[in-house]
């Protein structure tokens, strides 16, 4: 945020003061909303964005055209250009996913469960849905594997199951960690021949994450090699023992070729649904998650959407995060046209004015006028979210949270070299449980960091822990992007000093290094001292006593920090971007023309 406290209370001192003894005229009051960028606070007021941000910087606050402001700064540029100010009340709020708990258990009646079939790629999923649904999804997928999520409905036995065909657990964690807790039931299938792979062991984890209840299709049980004994066997390695063997895991054998054991791996999913007595109000607006979508050539934007609460009807006016529309149309898995869709029910929905993401929450509202005024206020939220990224967890904020209660246990990824380093790691991380917090590895494997393990730790509200392991590209990508804290290490008695202290409240901030600005060396002038440059600054600002780097042809050969600034012949406390002025190095004098002084400050890592 630009503004600090010091800035607040001016602009609440100034707001008093400017305060008129009558109303003032329409025209000259202003309604601003809690934040928004100064772009559109010199919209509000009629005035170029140059002359905004020069106001601000005359009342201290530095803020580029893009950077959102709060109601109170605001509030002073506003009196200054003769504006009155009222703050924007927030629009009536739309019913979100969260509100899916009823408040009348009398208009709760069963609902279908909704699974989702994961497992490692090429174990059958499709295919044992394609025997389910006795249709031929899998032929037309590219190389028989699948490219996109898909929702489809069966009715067995007169009750409807509603299965989710999933292109990995990834998008499944992915929607889950947009807040879209979309799966009752998770079937994970294996093929016989194949046992526990890698993708096997990273579904487990991901649905036990998720709280979500697992049964064990054994699938190709036809093929000559098939081994479910051995299967049994890795999944109790892995936390999973079968009913069988005196656990709570179903394990249905079964084969997508032949049908067998179909019937039995579908009543058993009954069974796991009737135990959790899964009900909903279908009389209520409509919530539900957008499974998938697309951009059709014809039909414009279509998103298939899970219905989990309320009707859905034609004509209905729909806000998906920070997209609406009006329904227009409404498809099965068929193709078959509804009119309304109750819950559990997957349709593909036509009207939406711009294509939405995976997992973004579906509601209805009144009319188009309030979608409208929630989807800007969702725009203006993400705007103050993207100055203000929040952060999932940092063993930095790990004691605090414990503190106040917020958390009972440190999740943990966590990926190392090779597999004994990462059992002895492991086993060292989960004695560190203690009365008030418990580790708790939510998923270790070897390998590389992936984007996989961003989002299991993001969903998880965890950390990712990297033994000898470093990022891939994306990964790293997308731990900057959602703020997820990625931890390395090479030493283990370093990683169980640091979890340690982080559950004592002991550990140390981590400082991460902000550029401020750059000035270019035009010309080197001779003083009583020795020399200065002369520099143009190129963009931010450099401020006397800051920390500063002299690059040459972009390699670092000085670094300490800004001795002296000068501008006409007088002292300075900072030259903004645009200007020249006159830079001493302390320690330094060795400049040459087109030399570039790079300005830096630490920062702590939140």
């Amino acid at each position: 945020m630009a503004s600090d406290a010091k800035t607040s209370k001016d602009a609440k001192a100034a707001a008093e003061q400017a305060e008129p003894e009558e109303k003032p005229a329409d025209d000259r009051l202003l309604v601003i909303p809690s934040t928004l960028t100064v772009r559109q606070l010199a919209e509000l007021v009629g005035a170029s964005p140059v002359e905004v941000i020069k106001d601000l910087m005359k009342n201290g606050v530095m803020a580029a055209i893009n950077q959102v402001i709060d109601y109170e700064t605001a509030t002073i540029v506003a009196h200054n250009m003769g504006f009155q100010t009222q703050e924007e009340t927030a629009a009536e709020e739309a019913p979100e996913r969260a509100v899916i708990e009823e408040e009348d258990p009398s208009l709760l009646k069963p609902r279908a469960a909704v699974v989702t079939i994961m497992g490692h790629v090429d174990h059958g999923k499709t295919k044992l849905l394609d025997a389910i649904r006795k249709t031929d999804v899998a032929a037309g997928e590219v190389g028989g594997i699948t490219q996109h999520i898909g929702a489809y409905q069966v009715e067995v036995h007169g009750q409807h199951i509603t299965f989710i065909d999933t292109p990995g657990h990834e998008a499944f964690t992915a929607m889950r960690a947009r807040g879209a807790q979309v799966t009752d039931i998770a079937v994970l299938v294996i093929a016989a021949d194949d046992g526990v792979m890698p993708q096997t062991v990273e579904a487990i984890d991901h649905s036990k994450a998720a709280g979500v209840p697992i049964v064990v299709a054994i699938n190709k049980m036809d093929l000559e090699d098939a081994n479910p004994d051995r299967v049994k066997q890795q999944l109790s390695e892995h936390g999973l023992i079968i009913e069988e063997w005196g656990g709570d895991v179903i394990c249905v054998p079964v084969s997508a070729k032949t049908q067998e054991g179909l019937e039995d791996l579908l009543e058993h999913i009954l069974l796991v649904a009737e135990v959790q007595e899964l009900k909903a109000n279908s009389q209520r607006a409509a919530v539900g998650t957008v499974i998938e979508a697309e951009l059709d050539s014809t039909r414009g934007p279509m998103a298939t959407m899970l219905v989990q609460a309320g009707t859905l009807q034609v004509g209905d006016v729909i806000v998906a995060d920070e997209i609406y529309g009006k329904v227009k149309a409404m498809f099965n898995e068929r193709g078959k046209r509804l009119k309304a869709a109750g819950p559990s029910t997957p349709v593909k929905v036509m009207g939406l004015s711009a294509v939405p993401h995976a997992g973004d929450a579906v509601i209805v509202v009144k009319n188009e006028q309030l979608a409208r005024s929630l989807v800007t206020e969702r725009q203006r939220q993400t705007a103050a979210a993207s100055v203000r990224p929040l952060r999932a967890m940092t063993l930095e904020s790990l004691y605090g949270e414990i503190s106040a209660g917020k958390i009972k246990e440190l999740n943990i990824v966590l990926k190392a070299d090779v597999q004994g380093t990462l059992d002895a790691v492991r086993t060292a991380l989960e004695r560190l449980s203690e009365e008030q917090v418990r580790v708790n590895i939510v998923h270790a494997a070897t390998g590389i960091i992936t984007e996989s393990d961003v989002m299991l730790a993001l969903a998880s509200k965890g950390i990712v822990i990297g033994f000898n392991s470093r990022p891939d590209t994306g990964a790293s990508r997308q731990a900057e992007t959602e703020g997820v804290d990625i931890r390395f290490y090479d030493v283990i008695y370093n990683l169980i000093e640091d979890v340690t202290k982080a559950m004592q409240g002991m550990l140390e901030p981590v400082y991460v290094e902000v550029v401020e600005g750059h000035t270019e060396v035009r010309q080197v002038f001779r003083v009583r001292g020795g020399r200065i440059a002369g520099c143009y600054v190129r963009d931010g600002v450099v401020s006397r006593g800051a920390s500063a780097r002299v690059l040459r042809q972009d390699e670092p050969i000085h670094t300490s920090r800004v001795a002296s600034l000068r501008r006409f012949q007088e002292d300075v406390k900072e030259v903004q971007a645009g200007y020249e002025c006159g830079v001493g190095i302390e320690g330094f004098q060795d400049f040459q023309e087109e030399d570039v002084i790079e300005l830096y400050s630490q920062q702590r890592k939140s």
